[in-house]
Protein backbone atom coordinates (compact mmCIF):
# COMPACT_ATOMS: atom_id res chain seq x y z
CA UNK A 1 0.00 0.00 0.00
CA UNK A 2 1.39 3.38 -0.93
CA UNK A 3 2.01 6.07 1.64
CA UNK A 4 -0.76 8.23 0.10
CA UNK A 5 -3.31 5.39 0.25
CA UNK A 6 -2.38 4.81 3.88
CA UNK A 7 -3.01 8.48 4.70
CA UNK A 8 -6.40 8.38 2.98
CA UNK A 9 -7.36 5.22 4.82
CA UNK A 10 -6.60 6.86 8.18
CA UNK A 11 -8.38 10.09 7.18
CA UNK A 12 -11.79 8.71 6.15
CA UNK A 13 -14.30 7.32 8.62
CA UNK A 14 -14.86 3.57 8.59
CA UNK A 15 -18.11 2.05 9.97
CA UNK A 16 -16.14 -0.34 12.19
CA UNK A 17 -14.28 2.37 14.11
CA UNK A 18 -15.54 3.89 17.35
CA UNK A 19 -16.68 7.50 17.13
CA UNK A 20 -16.83 8.11 20.88
CA UNK A 21 -17.97 11.60 21.79
CA UNK A 22 -18.06 12.97 18.25
CA UNK A 23 -21.83 12.42 18.00
CA UNK A 24 -22.35 14.31 21.25
CA UNK A 25 -20.55 17.31 19.75
CA UNK A 26 -22.80 17.38 16.66
CA UNK A 27 -25.37 20.20 16.53
CA UNK A 28 -28.66 19.32 18.21
CA UNK A 29 -30.60 19.96 14.99
CA UNK A 30 -28.60 17.23 13.22
CA UNK A 31 -29.40 14.74 15.97
CA UNK A 32 -33.12 15.64 15.98
CA UNK A 33 -33.35 15.33 12.19
CA UNK A 34 -31.95 11.82 12.42
CA UNK A 35 -34.36 10.89 15.21
CA UNK A 36 -37.54 12.12 13.45
CA UNK A 37 -39.40 9.60 11.29
CA UNK A 38 -39.87 10.44 7.64
CA UNK A 39 -42.80 12.81 7.15
CA UNK A 40 -45.53 11.71 4.77
CA UNK A 41 -45.89 14.40 2.08
CA UNK A 42 -49.30 15.95 1.41
CA UNK A 43 -50.82 16.09 -2.06
CA UNK A 44 -51.58 19.41 -3.76
CA UNK A 45 -53.06 20.18 -7.17
CA UNK A 46 -50.71 22.48 -9.09
CA UNK A 47 -51.99 24.92 -11.70
CA UNK A 48 -50.75 27.96 -13.60
CA UNK A 49 -52.00 31.56 -13.44
CA UNK A 50 -50.20 34.11 -15.62
CA UNK A 51 -47.07 31.97 -15.80
CA UNK A 52 -46.80 31.39 -12.03
CA UNK A 53 -47.40 27.98 -10.48
CA UNK A 54 -49.97 27.82 -7.68
CA UNK A 55 -51.29 24.88 -5.68
CA UNK A 56 -54.24 23.98 -3.46
CA UNK A 57 -54.66 20.96 -1.18
CA UNK A 58 -56.03 18.06 -3.20
CA UNK A 59 -58.79 17.64 -0.60
CA UNK A 60 -60.15 21.08 -1.51
CA UNK A 61 -60.69 20.09 -5.15
CA UNK A 62 -64.05 18.62 -6.09
CA UNK A 63 -63.30 18.18 -9.80
CA UNK A 64 -61.62 19.69 -12.85
CA UNK A 65 -63.77 20.81 -15.80
CA UNK A 66 -63.23 22.14 -19.29
CA UNK A 67 -64.46 25.70 -19.63
CA UNK A 68 -68.19 25.69 -20.35
CA UNK A 69 -70.76 28.37 -21.06
CA UNK A 70 -70.77 31.15 -18.48
CA UNK A 71 -73.78 33.28 -17.54
CA UNK A 72 -72.86 36.85 -16.67
CA UNK A 73 -74.13 38.34 -13.41
CA UNK A 74 -74.97 42.06 -13.56
CA UNK A 75 -73.26 44.19 -10.87
CA UNK A 76 -71.37 41.18 -9.45
CA UNK A 77 -68.21 41.57 -7.42
CA UNK A 78 -65.07 42.36 -9.39
CA UNK A 79 -63.61 38.85 -9.01
CA UNK A 80 -66.72 36.94 -10.18
CA UNK A 81 -66.82 36.03 -13.87
CA UNK A 82 -70.35 34.60 -13.76
CA UNK A 83 -72.29 31.40 -13.13
CA UNK A 84 -71.64 27.94 -14.57
CA UNK A 85 -74.05 25.03 -14.78
CA UNK A 86 -72.53 21.80 -13.44
CA UNK A 87 -75.04 18.99 -13.97
CA UNK A 88 -77.96 21.21 -12.98
CA UNK A 89 -76.13 22.97 -10.13
CA UNK A 90 -75.45 26.68 -10.66
CA UNK A 91 -72.06 27.63 -9.20
CA UNK A 92 -70.16 30.93 -9.20
CA UNK A 93 -67.03 31.13 -11.35
CA UNK A 94 -64.25 33.22 -9.81
CA UNK A 95 -61.16 34.81 -11.28
CA UNK A 96 -58.52 34.79 -8.53
CA UNK A 97 -56.09 36.74 -10.74
CA UNK A 98 -57.80 39.96 -9.65
CA UNK A 99 -57.44 39.02 -5.96
CA UNK A 100 -53.76 38.15 -6.48
CA UNK A 101 -53.18 41.33 -8.50
CA UNK A 102 -52.19 39.38 -11.60
CA UNK A 103 -54.92 41.20 -13.57
CA UNK A 104 -56.89 44.43 -13.17
CA UNK A 105 -60.26 43.06 -14.30
CA UNK A 106 -61.57 39.53 -14.80
CA UNK A 107 -61.72 38.27 -18.37
CA UNK A 108 -64.99 38.23 -20.26
CA UNK A 109 -65.73 34.55 -20.66
CA UNK A 110 -68.96 33.45 -22.27
CA UNK A 111 -67.84 30.14 -23.78
CA UNK A 112 -64.80 27.88 -23.81
CA UNK A 113 -63.67 29.63 -27.03
CA UNK A 114 -62.96 32.83 -25.05
CA UNK A 115 -59.99 31.22 -23.24
CA UNK A 116 -56.99 29.12 -24.25
CA UNK A 117 -57.33 25.39 -24.97
CA UNK A 118 -55.47 24.47 -21.77
CA UNK A 119 -57.69 26.63 -19.52
CA UNK A 120 -59.73 24.71 -16.97
CA UNK A 121 -62.21 25.32 -14.18
CA UNK A 122 -61.26 23.96 -10.78
CA UNK A 123 -64.34 23.21 -8.72
CA UNK A 124 -63.24 23.89 -5.17
CA UNK A 125 -64.98 22.93 -1.97
CA UNK A 126 -65.75 25.94 0.20
CA UNK A 127 -67.56 26.31 3.52
CA UNK A 128 -70.06 28.69 1.91
CA UNK A 129 -70.63 26.37 -1.06
CA UNK A 130 -68.59 24.97 -3.91
CA UNK A 131 -67.26 27.39 -6.50
CA UNK A 132 -65.31 27.34 -9.74
CA UNK A 133 -61.96 29.01 -10.30
CA UNK A 134 -60.70 29.74 -13.80
CA UNK A 135 -57.04 28.70 -14.27
CA UNK A 136 -54.75 28.96 -17.30
CA UNK A 137 -53.54 25.35 -17.09
CA UNK A 138 -53.55 22.42 -14.68
CA UNK A 139 -50.07 21.01 -14.02
CA UNK A 140 -51.00 17.95 -11.97
CA UNK A 141 -50.64 16.55 -8.47
CA UNK A 142 -47.50 17.39 -6.49
CA UNK A 143 -46.44 16.06 -3.09
CA UNK A 144 -45.03 18.58 -0.61
CA UNK A 145 -43.88 18.14 2.97
CA UNK A 146 -45.80 20.45 5.29
CA UNK A 147 -42.79 20.94 7.58
CA UNK A 148 -40.82 22.43 4.67
CA UNK A 149 -43.42 25.01 3.62
CA UNK A 150 -42.43 28.64 4.01
CA UNK A 151 -44.46 31.63 5.10
CA UNK A 152 -45.68 33.93 2.33
CA UNK A 153 -43.56 37.08 2.03
CA UNK A 154 -45.21 40.49 2.22
CA UNK A 155 -44.33 41.83 -1.21
CA UNK A 156 -47.34 43.98 -1.96
CA UNK A 157 -49.66 41.03 -2.59
CA UNK A 158 -52.68 40.12 -0.53
CA UNK A 159 -51.00 37.76 1.95
CA UNK A 160 -54.35 36.45 3.19
CA UNK A 161 -54.94 34.71 -0.13
CA UNK A 162 -51.49 33.06 -0.03
CA UNK A 163 -51.10 30.27 2.55
CA UNK A 164 -47.38 29.77 1.97
CA UNK A 165 -44.68 28.65 -0.43
CA UNK A 166 -43.49 25.18 -1.28
CA UNK A 167 -40.46 23.94 -3.20
CA UNK A 168 -39.98 20.68 -5.02
CA UNK A 169 -37.29 19.75 -7.54
CA UNK A 170 -36.27 23.39 -7.92
CA UNK A 171 -39.81 24.60 -8.68
CA UNK A 172 -41.71 27.10 -6.55
CA UNK A 173 -45.36 26.47 -5.69
CA UNK A 174 -47.45 29.34 -4.31
CA UNK A 175 -50.03 27.78 -1.99
CA UNK A 176 -53.44 29.37 -2.31
CA UNK A 177 -55.78 29.76 0.68
CA UNK A 178 -59.07 28.76 -0.97
CA UNK A 179 -61.41 30.56 1.46
CA UNK A 180 -59.49 33.84 1.30
CA UNK A 181 -59.00 33.69 -2.48
CA UNK A 182 -62.75 33.35 -3.04
CA UNK A 183 -63.79 36.09 -0.59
Amino acid sequence: MSQFAELLDRFFYRPDEAVGSFLEQAPISDRIAEALPDETPEEFLAFVLEGETYAVPIGAVREILKVTDVTEIPRARKNIIGLINVRGEMLPLFDVKVRLRLAEVPPVVLTGKDVGRAARILLLKDLEGDAGVLVDRVEGVVKLQLSRLEEAPGLGIDRNAIAGLGHRDGQLFILLDVEQALS
